[in-house]
């Protein structure tokens, strides 16, 4: 019997040790974070999310370019504890996927439908959530492990230039991704009993 869906989000798990060796071809991450991207639903289906794949140096660029920002704000002697851990948990992965949200999108639906209008940010919030967690499921199951990282606002302007984004994509999350060095520790489970209530 092949894997269930219920074991693949239970398989999923945040993976910090990371290697660059590959697992898949670049043409298999792309199609996967495509597929995931075009079938992943959004508010009205505004499709809204926008996805760029860094790899090889541009992977390793962006890690660098979050060293560099964020020693303009930790303290002297904190910051090698912060370069530490971004070399040996997010660039010594394979690649990066930058998840955004296209903002002119996001306003149009508030000028479209003004009844809605405080929804908008949360719904498109909310469908990135999804899209992070079908891609990071999916790239689990072919092998990769990786983590869901959030060096935004302080990343992102450096980012936008670097790559020459648009201004109206919103940074949301940064997802390192590489061929697993360790097993993640166990995991911690609340009580069902106190997370779900049955009414029939």
């Amino acid at each position: 019997m092949g894997t269930t869906f219920i074991d693949a989000i239970t398989a999923r798990r945040t993976y910090y040790a990371l290697s660059k060796e590959p697992l898949t071809s670049d043409q298999r991450i792309e199609q996967l974070v495509g597929e995931a991207l075009k079938q992943v639903p959004s508010a009205f289906n505004s499709q809204s999310a926008r996805v760029v794949i860094l790899l090889g140096a541009q992977h390793e660029r962006l890690w660098d370019l979050a060293k560099a920002e964020l020693q303009k704000i930790v303290p002297a002697d904190s910051f090698t504890a912060t370069e530490e851990k971004i070399n040996t948990c997010f660039r010594s992965g394979y690649g990066s996927i930058l998840y955004c949200e296209e903002q002119q999108v996001v306003e149009g639906l508030q000028q479209q439908f003004p009844a809605y209008r405080d929804n908008f940010p949360l719904w498109s919030l909310q469908s990135s959530g999804m899209l992070q967690f079908a891609v990071w499921t999916a790239l689990e199951l072919d092998g990769w492990g990786a983590s869901l990282q959030h060096y935004n606002p302080v990343i992102d302007a450096a980012v936008h230039a670097s790559w020459q984004l648009p201004a109206s994509w919103k940074l949301i999350a940064q997802m390192p991704f590489g061929r697993p060095a360790a097993q993640p520790g166990p995991k911690e489970y609340q009580p069902l009993t106190e997370r779900i209530r049955l009414f029939k």
